[in-house]
């Protein structure tokens, strides 16, 4: 049974966060600006969103007895990756309020059920199939056709745990590069934009969403994004309504990313759910009235939302890898804001950190 009434916390209060990477640091930083207390739930020691928190506990995500004290310690929770088990979220529940509800975690974090129900709400998405099994692929490719993507059904981001598969791939090997137990398998789009919508719901059903933006990757890992994207204001307007209408059945507390393809005849289709601040939301720390972090904050203490609007056209570029080793060229370039995160190892396809470059509006 949840314990959350919808009551508002206060300045001055605790949010408990679980996961300690560099969306709880910013998270952190901007719940600091209004009078707030984070404290951190990870495994990690020194991990980002630790070294700007007021606290943290270092424990496993199903260690019972540490849940329940950090529960204590805190006055509302939430999350900053959906890679977070679904049981300690329902453990939290029962004795802080957690927002996003747990249930939301448990759709959101695992492909099939995240179709499922967008298909169930009407929402547009690319065709696909579940596969329960090696020995099913087969026959599920010849339904969907080729090209299509096989993808773990559970834990995968970043391209990780995805296997394209083109006319001439041999499907012996796919599964075992898939990597998981349960896959879906989804039907190649040839789009013309990827875009993604980030948006607020407070626990009145009050509802803010920032402009829709361009995402490009590199190697699946997101690289640039461009706000406002370029696209025709009636697709903008389409975005915007289906970001609304999940948000809305999902009952959201809190941020949802709504990561989308829009198709070479103006479609648009959902790809993937984020319930949580989001990559392509960086640059409104820097172009917007109001954060994402900060609108992330006040959605989940209850807090009257804040004005999304943008003051300024912005494109903002991923510091993966050996990136973040520019950062001297980057303070150097005037309107050049960078962000770092403060993590200690540089590695391969890591964010490091981010910059954001500012232009006048256009629009």
């Amino acid at each position: 049974m949840s314990a959350d009434s919808g009551q508002t916390i206060a300045p001055g209060g605790t949010i408990g966060i679980l996961g300690g990477g560099q969306l709880g640091r910013m998270t952190a930083m901007a719940a600091a600006r209004l009078g707030y207390r984070c404290h951190i739930y990870c495994p990690d020691k020194d991990a980002p969103a630790s070294v700007v928190a007021a606290a943290t506990t270092v424990a496993p995500y199903d260690d019972l007895a540490a849940l329940e004290r950090f529960a204590q310690a805190v006055d509302v929770v939430t999350f900053e990756f959906e890679n977070v088990p679904a049981s300690a979220g329902e453990k939290l529940s029962a004795w802080k309020p957690t927002r996003p509800d747990p249930r939301v975690l448990h759709v959101t974090q695992q492909r099939l059920r995240e179709k499922n129900f967008l298909s169930s709400i009407n929402v547009p998405v690319t065709r696909y199939l579940e596969v329960a099994h090696k020995e099913a692929l087969p026959q599920a490719v010849q339904a969907l056709g080729r090209p299509c993507v096989l993808k773990s059904a559970s834990f995968g981001y970043d391209g990780k745990g995805q296997v394209r598969i083109d006319p001439e791939t041999d499907l012996d090997p796919v599964w075992r590069q898939m990597g998981g137990d349960l896959a879906i398998l989804e039907a190649f789009v040839d789009f013309q934009r990827e875009i993604s919508v980030v948006i607020a719901r407070g626990h009145d059903g009050a509802m803010a969403l920032f402009v829709p933006v361009e995402n490009q990757h590199r190697n699946h890992i997101l690289d640039t994004t461009i706000a406002p994207a370029r696209i025709a204001p009636e697709v903008a307007m389409k975005a915007e309504a289906i970001a609304r209408r999940i948000a809305q059945e999902l009952k959201l507390v809190g941020l949802l990313a709504v990561e989308m393809f829009v198709t070479r005849d103006g479609d648009v289709l959902v790809n993937e759910l984020a319930p949580r601040p989001h990559n392509s939301g960086h640059w409104t720390i820097d172009a917007c009235v109001t954060s994402q972090f900060e609108q992330f904050v006040r959605a989940v203490c209850g807090l009257p939302l804040g004005s999304p609007e943008r003051h300024s056209d912005a494109v903002m570029k991923n510091l993966i890898g050996d990136d973040v080793r520019d950062w001297r060229h980057i303070l150097a370039e005037p309107g050049a804001k960078l962000h770092l995160y403060g993590k200690a190892e540089v590695r391969p396809g890591r964010k490091m950190g981010h910059v954001t470059r500012l232009s006048a509006r256009t629009s």
